[in-house]
């Protein structure tokens, strides 16, 4: 794997648009309160000319949302890239970008989740460059910063952390727009469920994975290069990480069926589902239900309502990196391994 520096105070941090842009005003001031919070923290900041705009889901046209992309990649002072928001489009910008040309850069960290797997996901198994999944940057306006959000930021420092799980969540967005330096709306008690494994699942492997939603527009294209990827790192075995936005149970059956038919589980440790944010139950039938039928002879451990994805918060997971995930009686840990 081909690490990105470590991130240090003085930096510069780097905020682009891949998918969609920043418009509503009340987003605005949050993300202005986030460059804010960053720089006091000691790092500067900048963005690139669309993250602020939107037109039909686009925070521009695709070529020029790879250019901004490829300008934060370019210049060497940036050592992060924080994604503004996420969207639905981020593929169509992945004609306009130079793999060969970015394997010749010095790999940096990239952030963010939803549409944003296409990248982070892609930079893994293509580039076997390692990414942060987490928060995107309007998030970094909260005060003080939530725990998930400076942990990710100790990875990306090179720090070795276990992150262990939250005792609340969020079952509804923090809607307040008078108090933009609010932290999450955290109302639910947080319970790891072990669907296929026992009451204590210990589990390690090469990490990769993202929104389930996303990931399903690169299976199967000239972007998949998963079995590659499997197969080199079968020795340390792989760790599947996967969380939906929005789909029904019907649906999820079938992408998970998929994934198995394909053979992107072979040589898999584990797998860990976060909660779903917007989740269907088609015949009455429910997510973990779900899983459980689809992936469950392939006798493997697998954890559900994980802090990953969507329902805030979300642990800081690197994909590709080696994690050790531990989860008992509702609780849960995971170790970071930058090897």
């Amino acid at each position: 794997m081909k690490y990105p520096e470590n991130l240090n105070i003085g930096d510069t941090i780097g905020i682009c648009a891949p998918s969609d842009g920043i418009t509503k005003p009340y987003k605005i001031k949050k993300l202005e309160l986030a460059i804010k919070q960053l720089e006091t923290m000691g790092y500067n900041v900048i963005e690139t000319a669309s993250v602020r705009k939107s037109k039909k889901g686009r925070s521009a046209s695709a070529k020029i949302r790879a250019e901004e992309f490829m300008e934060l990649l370019e210049n060497d002072d940036v050592k992060l890239i924080v994604f503004a928001t996420g969207g639905d489009y981020l593929c169509e910008i992945l004609e306009y970008l130079d793999f060969e040309k970015i394997k010749s850069l010095k790999p940096k960290w990239i952030q963010g989740y939803s549409d944003n797997t296409g990248l982070n996901f892609l930079f893994n198994v293509i580039l076997e460059i390692p990414t942060m999944y987490c928060q995107t940057i309007k998030d970094y306006a909260m005060k003080p910063l939530y725990r998930n959000l400076t942990d990710a930021l100790d990875i990306e420092s090179g720090k070795q952390i276990i992150q262990q799980s939250f005792e609340l969540y969020e079952k509804d967005w923090n809607s307040d727009e008078t108090n933009l330096e609010a932290t999450y709306n955290l109302t639910e008690k947080v319970e790891w469920k072990n669907v296929v494994g026992g009451e204590k699942i210990t589990m390690q492997g090469r990490s990769i994975g993202g929104c389930l939603d996303s990931l399903i527009c690169y299976f199967g294209t000239k972007y998949d290069n998963i079995t590659n990827y499997i197969e080199k790192h079968k020795r340390e075995g792989i760790i599947w990480f996967l969380e939906c936005f929005e789909m029904g149970t019907a649906d999820l059956y079938r992408y998970l069926w998929k994934m198995k038919n394909l053979g992107y589980f072979n040589y898999c440790n584990g797998i860990i589902f976060g909660r779903p944010l917007f989740i269907r139950n088609d015949y009455d039938i429910t997510f973990n239900e779900t899983v459980k039928d689809v992936l469950g002879d392939l006798n493997i451990p697998i954890i559900c309502d994980a802090d990953i994805g969507h329902v805030s918060p979300q642990l800081a997971i690197v994909n590709g990196a080696v994690l050790k995930i531990i989860s008992s009686k509702g609780k849960g840990s995971i170790e970071t391994f930058l090897v």
